[in-house]
């Protein structure tokens, strides 16, 4: 069926399919109805082609099945931002982060933060549902505009899927261009460190704005959450567990059900919720009841039932992508980018490029990933660049710009739990813009003088 002429042009029919999804946004129509678009369209166009119906639906069907994993971790993640909530755990980190926050450079400190508990963590979003709804608080409390604090929170967050040994996203890296964790490292360390290093600067001077104003919020919140929970150093063992739980190595979906578990006995145990009460909280979400209803706003989440468009969204997506995949529709694009590549800084640059145009089309970081790694492993060997500078610039690149793309998995996996969309937060998120440049100048630097010797060479012959 791979000799099968499609009667559309492969990069047509990705345009009209991203113009479905942007269509959906722009109209403020459920985003899963501009991929089912998507699909439907590419499905006609596939079977004018000659594929057969058939085919095309079980490749849909084994999309679903595929992501089923995917789909229960994502319930899991409605139900660990309610749980800590209820069970105070997320109010008592903010209670004694209220204390200890004062007259701290707290935008670049929630940055650092953010960096050190997802590497631990290995899930971006997973990061974002615990920790970052607790500093999402006390930023709240000195004053820091939500859609800022939340763009803060995903430059930390998302480098877990650039660099933690325990993301899903890394270990795919390692197996496409067949290297280990350590070789990996040790390349992305040349363009990680100077990324971090830019993107805390940054927010140090963004937050000394937030340094000097007005604490008695602080002391309004603190006391509110006095009166609406019961908060004691005992309910902070929760997050400790779960990143002892992490850095073990354990599945992503053990650790978050260890979460809720637990989150389920400390909410009956320190909050006086009855079994039918957490269960509820779980399944339809938790709202908070403090004297303070600006407060309350923040101390909210929908459960798993929120999380059902997500899980929608993310079927229909992984489907259309299986579908282009079926119908051939990206190799052929993808190989017309990687024609003329014949230095080691073009080949750099051509890489985040396409895995950029990769995630930026299939809504996902994993096209962004496989396919650069595919069919560009060879074109680094004859170059005799080292592939772990594929990886590097794959996780600069393709991996770090999704959470900007508001179609993109993990856009709307975080709109359910803080509560804003990519477009608010974007402008924000800082390192997802400093990374890509950041690789894009160590290009230059590290392959500009020998690129010019080659070339010098070359014209001496």
């Amino acid at each position: 069926m791979s000799k099968i002429k499609l009667v559309i042009n492969p990069a047509i029919i990705m345009a009209v399919s991203l113009f479905f999804i942007i269509g959906s946004i722009v109209f403020s129509v459920p985003l899963y109805y501009g991929f089912i678009a998507g699909i439907v369209f590419t499905v006609i166009v596939l079977k004018k082609s000659g594929y057969a119906l058939k085919e095309l639906l079980e490749t849909i069907v084994s999309a679903v099945f595929e992501v089923k994993n995917l789909i229960i971790v994502i319930l899991f993640i409605g139900a660990t931002t309610s749980i800590w909530l209820a069970s105070g755990v997320v109010p008592t980190i903010m209670y004694y982060g209220f204390t200890y926050m004062e007259g701290v450079n707290f935008l670049m400190a929630a940055f650092l933060i953010m960096t050190a508990v997802s590497y631990f963590m290995g899930t971006a979003i997973g990061t974002m549902s615990t920790v970052g709804i607790s500093l999402s608080g006390i930023g709240l409390g000195l004053g820091i505009p939500l859609n800022l604090m939340v763009g803060v929170l995903v430059s930390g967050a998302f480098i877990a899927d650039k660099i933690s040994p325990l993301s899903g996203l890394v270990n795919l890296t390692m197996t496409a261009i067949n290297r280990n964790y350590k070789d990996i490292l040790k390349s992305t360390l040349v363009t990680l460190l100077p990324t971090i290093a830019i993107t805390a600067a940054i927010y140090y001077i963004m937050g000394l704005n937030y340094m000097s104003g007005d604490y008695s919020k602080l002391i309004l919140y603190k006391n509110a959450i006095a009166e609406g929970f019961n908060t004691s150093k005992i309910l902070l063992l929760l997050p400790v567990v779960i990143l002892v739980l992490s850095v073990s190595g354990l599945k992503s979906i053990y650790t978050l059900c260890v979460g809720i578990g637990v989150g389920a006995v400390l909410s009956i145990v320190f909050q006086g919720m009855t079994m039918a009460e957490v269960i509820n909280s779980i399944l339809f979400g938790f709202h908070g009841k403090t004297p303070s209803e600006e407060l309350n706003k923040l101390l909210v989440s929908g459960g798993m039932v929120a999380m059902i468009e997500a899980i929608f969204i993310v079927i229909s997506a992984i489907s259309l992508v299986k579908i282009f995949e079926k119908g051939n529709i990206l190799m052929p694009l993808m190989d017309r980018l990687v024609s003329g590549i014949n230095t080691k800084i073009n080949l750099v640059l051509r890489t985040g490029f396409i895995s950029t145009i990769l995630t930026i089309a299939t809504c996902d970081q994993t096209a962004g990933i496989i396919l650069p790694a595919r069919i560009l492993n060879d074109k680094y060997k004859e170059l005799e660049l080292d592939n772990a500078v594929l990886a590097r610039t794959i996780s600069d690149t393709g991996v770090i710009v999704a959470p900007l793309m508001p179609w993109n998995i993990n856009s709307f996996l975080i709109k359910p739990i803080m509560g804003i969309t990519a477009a608010q937060y974007a402008p924000y998120a800082a390192l997802c813009y400093v990374c890509p440049l950041v690789s894009v100048a160590a290009a230059f630097l590290l392959y500009r003088s020998k690129n010019h010797k080659n070339i010098q060479k070359s014209n001496d012959v």
